[in-house]
């Protein structure tokens, strides 16, 4: 069976928050998710990305966090810990290429993910991740 053009992909239904300094990176992932029918909010700045969080200040509501580890002014295992005060049960893949990073992360529940990243790999994961979520909250 194939889908009409005019249904939406099944991952139309989920918004992703995109966070990561490097803007080409940013842009990069934000294009290969919107492709795969994500709704993507990219922020540059995990302060930002808090702030606006916090203040529920998106278009849409947020289904999952994608964020790199190294960032200036607030690392990953930083940003993920301020999320989890925010919305404890929200999904969160941190892509990182520093293998020693893991651990920085053990008890705070994300995926983590080592660069490079293929795209369909990000996207095998991402979909992992939320139907994971899914089953969760049925």
């Amino acid at each position: 069976m194939t889908q009409s053009i005019h249904q939406p992909t099944p991952d139309a239904c989920c918004t992703v928050l995109l966070v990561d300094d490097n803007a080409i990176q940013a842009a990069t992932r934000q294009a290969i998710l919107r492709r795969a029918g994500y709704f993507v909010i990219a922020v540059l700045h995990p302060e930002r990305a808090l702030e606006q969080l916090r203040g529920d200040d998106f278009p849409a509501t947020v289904n999952v966090v994608v964020t790199d580890h190294i960032m200036p002014g607030m690392n990953g295992d930083a940003f993920v810990r301020e999320v989890r005060k925010i919305r404890p049960q929200l999904p969160v893949i941190v892509i990182s290429g520093l293998e020693e990073a893991e651990s920085l992360y053990d008890g705070l529940g994300v995926l983590f993910l080592l660069k490079p990243l293929a795209p369909d790999l990000l996207l095998s994961n991402l979909r992992g991740v939320l139907e994971t979520e899914q089953q969760g909250a049925a």
